[in-house]
């Protein structure tokens, strides 16, 4: 999201974001107004998001996004538990491209201590720190696309291949 301090009154959602020289960078969507005004942080959508998504919504009626099949953490729960950054894998989900792969959720053994899983450290050559970074690394690729995950497991570097898929 772009944020802007541009007023977004009532029926501007959906209506253009320019810059001083009049190009579009993006598409306004959102206000944050402690007040319940049309005062506040305005939020946009970027332009270069929209010439991606909307011709698919155009084509298809609906976005088409590549995914893992993981479920992950919170940012603020890795960096409280792990003292790191990273994204740390919930769950991964039956079928997945990522349980193919041998991927590792989070888990509790037979005695109740917690098993973490597998700790996304890496996409391709793009470090990840946090989820935002994971999000962004995955939508720069095509369902079908092949990345090399770095991750941690059990305090090892690892990698493996992974075909990306439909997340719907």
């Amino acid at each position: 999201m772009i944020q802007t301090d541009a007023a977004i009154n009532p029926g501007n959602s959906g209506g253009p974001l320019l810059d001083s020289a009049g190009r579009l960078i993006g598409v306004n969507t959102a206000i944050f107004s402690p007040t319940g005004t049309s005062a506040g942080i305005g939020f946009a959508v970027p332009a270069d998001i929209l010439n991606r998504i909307v011709p698919q919504l155009i084509q298809n009626g609906k976005v088409s996004r590549p995914g893992l099949g993981v479920f992950i953490f919170d940012d603020a729960t890795v960096r409280r538990r792990l003292q790191r950054t990273g994204v740390l894998i919930r769950d991964v989900a039956p079928n997945s491209a990522a349980s193919e792969v041998g991927l590792r959720g989070t888990k509790y053994d037979e005695e109740g201590e917690l098993i973490l899983g597998d700790l996304i450290i890496a996409v391709d050559e793009t470090p990840i720190e946090t989820q935002a970074d994971l999000f962004a690394a995955l939508d720069k690729k095509e369902i079908g696309d092949s990345v090399t995950l770095h991750f941690l497991r059990d305090g090892e570097e690892m990698q493996k291949k992974v075909e990306l898929r439909l997340i719907e």
